[in-house]
């Protein structure tokens, strides 16, 4: 005979992601020759649920190498960007209010292009935030008492145990 039992766990109830592509640019004092590198460092963020998505509120620095002075010089300009993104969540299973917010970066901020236009350096920032609501689910699964006398494997592992083994 069957009967059915219910297990409450935490499961992922909702996930969504978001791949974004923005464009910056710093203008300098100096009139910059070349660029000789980007990089972004010190990204954080957090989310918040917002009905059917979470917002994500975030900083990272870009760190920009440029020479000037015709190449004889070379400089770092460091410039903070703060974001805020609305990831859209789908549903995978019903909201109750208490969930958890997992948010991470899939793909941290990258430059993906810097170009020097009109003494200004314009740069592009590639990067994907995912979310994940993890909350309180039921999962439902049929139960079938077996009686132990009579399972021939039980019998089988009782008949190669050995008593003495720690003695």
């Amino acid at each position: 005979m069957s009967n059915f039992k219910e297990i409450v766990t935490k499961a992922v109830v909702g996930k969504g992601k978001k791949t974004t592509i923005d464009n910056h640019s710093v203008e300098l004092n100096s009139n910059p020759s070349t660029i000789l590198g980007c990089w972004v460092i010190n990204h954080t963020f957090e989310g918040v649920k917002d009905n059917d998505s979470v917002k994500v509120k975030g900083s990272f620095d870009t760190n920009i190498w440029y020479s000037k002075d015709d190449n004889s010089n070379t400089d770092v300009i460091k410039d903070t960007v703060k974001y805020e993104e609305e990831i859209p969540i789908r549903k995978l299973d019903d909201f109750d209010g208490q969930d958890e917010i997992i948010v991470r970066a899939v793909k941290q901020p990258t430059v993906t292009k810097a170009e020097l236009i009109d003494g200004k350096i314009e740069y592009t920032i590639e990067k994907t935030i995912a979310a994940e609501l993890v909350g309180d689910t039921k999962i439902k699964i049929g139960v079938e008492k077996l009686d132990e006398s009579e399972d021939p494997i039980i019998d089988e592992i009782d008949e190669e145990v050995n008593e003495d083994f720690l003695k």
